[in-house]
């Protein structure tokens, strides 16, 4: 057994991604340490869709059912914190939580997740989740031929256009100021009747975060039901990169189809690693990293 500060692993994240993985390790006997700052992405999400046995049920609910299974496994403890630095030690790692609290592992994995950048357009956060959406699987089927917006420019747009024609027809592209269409993507937006409007947009004129018009700068309105869009963002854990993890271009965690970082013994798993944001990828990468954790440590005891 390990004391009270030291783990075989630990788990920076406890949402669907992290709590996977301490499910893997919980049942392969690992001592392990799951720490959640509490402030999931999908928060005001009202209902996850496209995960088989929890489709249309609330986010919330489906990580305080996993939580409560994952804790079952008396080796495997929760802490409510926010982690804020971590170094390399002579045993493995320390992380250091926000309220001074220190604790070491063998071995690190990161749930940690994004942070989403919102634009600067007034009702966009409020609507964030709820009708500004950024995935059809997740949520296309709930606005299916509504008439829906896809906010966004260039090569997002001209995807997403491609894209949400599978479920509505009655689309329209915002780019809030010029197009930066190349001609081919124009002319095949137009083939297919998508009006483009590259009007400023001032706000989402919305009711509990139900968008009901947008509100443009020169005053004008445009009445619709949803918004797909698709922000940028960072990664909402900056010790990965302390600790010295490689990251992509795009602006994720580097791994490879076993979920390692490039850091040895440094793993990470759900949107962290990958732009398919969902709970079903989330929980798929979570117990593949558990797994693989858990496989490398009995490699080692075995030698």
């Amino acid at each position: 057994m390990t004391d009270s500060k030291n783990f075989d692993v630990i788990i920076i994240g406890g949402s669907y991604a992290g709590l996977s993985a301490g499910m893997a390790l919980g049942r392969a006997l690992r001592n392990v340490l799951i720490i959640d700052s509490g402030l999931p992405c999908n928060r005001q999400t009202p209902h996850s869709h496209n995960f088989i046995t929890q489709d249309g049920e609330s986010p919330s609910v489906i990580a305080d059912k996993a939580k409560a299974q994952v804790l079952k496994y008396d080796s495997v403890k929760f802490i409510n914190g926010l982690a804020v630095n971590g170094k390399n030690t002579n045993s493995g790692f320390e992380i250091t939580i926000n309220t001074g609290e220190e604790f070491t592992a063998k071995k690190l994995i990161f749930a940690t997740g994004l942070k989403d950048i919102m634009p600067d357009i007034k009702g966009f956060k409020e609507c964030w989740g709820i009708s500004v959406i950024h995935c059809p699987y997740c949520h296309g089927y709930e606005v299916r031929k509504e008439k829906t917006g896809i906010l966004a420019n260039g090569d997002f747009a001209y995807h997403y256009a491609q894209l949400i024609r599978n479920w509505t027809k009655d689309l329209t592209i915002f780019t809030n100021g010029k197009s930066s269409f190349t001609q081919e993507q124009a002319d095949k937006i137009a083939k297919h009747n998508i009006p483009v409007i590259e009007k400023e947009i001032a706000y989402l004129h919305h009711e509990n975060g139900n968008v009901q018009h947008i509100v443009f700068k020169d005053h004008t309105t445009f009445e619709l039901k949803a918004i797909y869009s698709r922000p940028i963002f960072e990664q909402h854990c900056k010790i990965p990169e302390i600790l010295g993890c490689e990251v992509t271009e795009q602006g994720y965690i580097k791994v490879d189809m076993f979920q390692k970082t490039t850091l040895t013994n440094v793993f990470a798993c759900g949107d962290n690693t990958h732009p398919m944001r969902s709970v079903a990828n989330a929980v798929a990468t979570g117990g593949v990293a558990g797994a693989m954790v858990n496989n490398g440590m009995t490699e080692e005891e075995f030698d």
